[in-house]
């Protein structure tokens, strides 16, 4: 899967590095995703663990490129929105 990044403006990094989330971890979401969603706009959203088993939500957009796609943002999740994620993926029988 080719992924591309949105980069920060002032920093010509790129953007997810401001929510101290790495490429390999955005990439780990993206081709195992717990679960994946449409967005506003044209966004997806993926939720879905690291292999170093911090829980992420990367939106991004696809691409016109066959298998690729543009991450805009990528976090970890925590709090009341980890908990409700847990919780579902338990229903559906993962975890």
């Amino acid at each position: 899967m080719n992924i591309r990044f949105y980069k920060d403006p002032e920093t010509g990094l790129p953007h997810i590095y401001n929510h101290g989330v790495t490429e390999d971890e955005v990439e780990d979401v993206l081709l195992n995703p717990g679960e994946n969603w449409q967005g506003r706009r044209k966004t997806r959203n993926a939720l879905g663990q690291t292999q170093s088993g911090r829980y992420l939500q990367v939106v991004y957009v696809r691409d016109p490129k066959p298998d690729s796609v543009f991450v805009i943002t990528a976090y970890e999740l925590t709090g009341k929105p980890l908990t409700a994620y847990r919780r579902r993926q338990r229903k559906r029988g993962r975890r």
